[in-house]
């Protein structure tokens, strides 16, 4: 016994807490930022870097390494693809994957006057 509590409830608690802690951290991980959008795209570089908005300049927030084949938006900014909130790549590394759906569709024309 430690401090009047059965070793065999601490031992079952640090394990309860370690799984608790696995689970949280593993859930900053994920990229997805929710349905996805149909676009799929294959790393071209040997080490891509994401970051956290679209520019060069802005933080580093991950990495993939060539011939990964990620989740992305249509959306492109700056020359950047966003691949969900708050993460962009250059498109200059980044190749569509057959069949994906990477365009952004044409606004739709105005309505006439009536």
């Amino acid at each position: 016994m430690i401090l009047g509590i059965p070793k065999r409830m601490l031992i079952i608690g640090a394990v309860l807490i370690g799984i608790g802690l696995i689970y949280v951290v593993g859930q900053g991980k994920q990229f997805s930022s929710g349905a996805s959008s149909g676009c799929r795209v294959t790393v071209t570089a040997d080490v891509l870097n994401v970051r956290g908005a679209p520019l060069a300049t802005a933080e580093l927030v991950g990495k993939y390494n060539q011939n990964a084949e990620i989740d992305a938006q249509p959306e492109v900014q700056n020359g950047f693809r966003k691949l969900a909130d708050n993460k962009w790549a250059s498109t200059q590394f980044l190749k569509p994957v057959d069949e994906a759906k990477c365009t952004v569709p044409p606004p739709a024309p105005p309505s006439p006057a009536g």
